[in-house]
């Protein structure tokens, strides 16, 4: 590892035990039931329809707020281009975050997804298929001067921090598995 601080005192012992820090320290905390887990992921997921999409690939890194759509266990975006596409051409290795305003450490909402990034053929099925769901006329996309772009965002972890687990007993950080869950 390699610390960006001018202090000694970040050394690689010292990044590492912050990096697993809550690993650590939920060890032995209550899980959730998954298929309880599951549903309040997806209401959460469906209640909001923007998160921040992280890209990247070797040195370079972009953060894009992107509008999405959960459907069929998948993020599903339309865009017209933007930065993103950099990381996305080298790199299908992704990370999406939803989260509330903070309100205070009793109030916390939000997940922190790592994924992995398909781009669709524009009018391929998939493509199709997803403008019929968000309601966006084929012709429409058709007569534009560039392609509307799809990116298709398969979760492969998310970690879930709700204050309010902690009410039914729970550790408010839990973490979702999709492939077994959703």
């Amino acid at each position: 590892m390699k610390a960006f601080s001018n202090s000694s005192y970040y050394t690689d012992q010292v990044l590492l035990e912050a990096a697993y820090y809550w690993e650590r320290k939920d060890a032995g905390s209550v899980p959730m039931d998954a298929v309880k887990l599951k549903s309040i992921v997806e209401d959460y997921i469906l209640s909001n329809n923007t998160c921040a999409l992280a890209t990247g690939t070797g040195s370079f890194v972009r953060c894009t707020p992107i509008e999405y759509s959960w459907h069929d266990g998948c993020f599903w975006m339309f865009s017209e281009g933007g930065k993103k596409f950099i990381g996305l051409g080298e790199n299908s290795n992704v990370c999406l975050a939803i989260y509330d305003k903070y309100d205070g450490f009793g109030n916390l909402h939000g997940l922190q997804i790592t994924c992995r990034a398909e781009l669709v053929e524009p009018f391929s099925e998939k493509y199709i298929a997803h403008a019929e769901y968000k309601k966006v006329s084929l012709e429409f996309l058709r007569r534009l001067q560039s392609p509307m772009h799809l990116i298709c965002v398969h979760p492969l972890r998310i970690d879930c921090l709700f204050s309010d687990f902690k009410a039914q007993g729970c550790n408010p950080r839990q973490v979702l598995l999709p492939e077994e869950q959703i």
